[in-house]
């Protein structure tokens, strides 16, 4: 089972940046599907972003569109997840997730590889 790692949480104000970083213990970065997931508390989990592993084609949640953006680092086997004009409704725990079988970019089935996740705050 390959090993994810996620690091870059924190507490942000409104309107504010922060970076989240996905490490991998084998190169699934080049080769597998990838994804970051939040869940709220008393909410169900649901994916905000992914990238394919060829020709990086990226799908983002339509409420973080434009203002998130993955970037992957094949060399480095991380996966980077820039987010940008954060706001009240952003905060929650964030999850990076691997896989290899593709059912849909925001299908949880998609992945089988998850993080311990890092906590995201945003204040206003």
């Amino acid at each position: 089972q390959v090993q994810v790692m996620e690091s870059g949480g924190g507490s942000v104000q409104s309107g504010g940046s922060l970076r989240l970083s996905c490490a991998a213990s084998e190169p699934i970065v080049a080769t597998g599907y990838l994804a970051w997931f939040r869940q709220a508390p008393g909410k169900e989990r649901e994916g905000v972003a992914a990238i394919r592993p060829r020709g990086d084609t990226t799908y983002y949640a339509d409420s973080v569109q434009g203002r998130f953006t993955l970037t992957r680092d094949n060399a480095q086997n991380t996966l980077s997840h820039q987010m940008d004009h954060l706001k009240p409704d952003d905060p929650a725990m964030y999850y990076c997730a691997a896989g290899y079988t593709w059912v849909g970019p925001f299908k949880i089935q998609s992945y089988n590889d998850w993080g311990q996740g890092t906590q995201v705050t945003v204040s206003s």
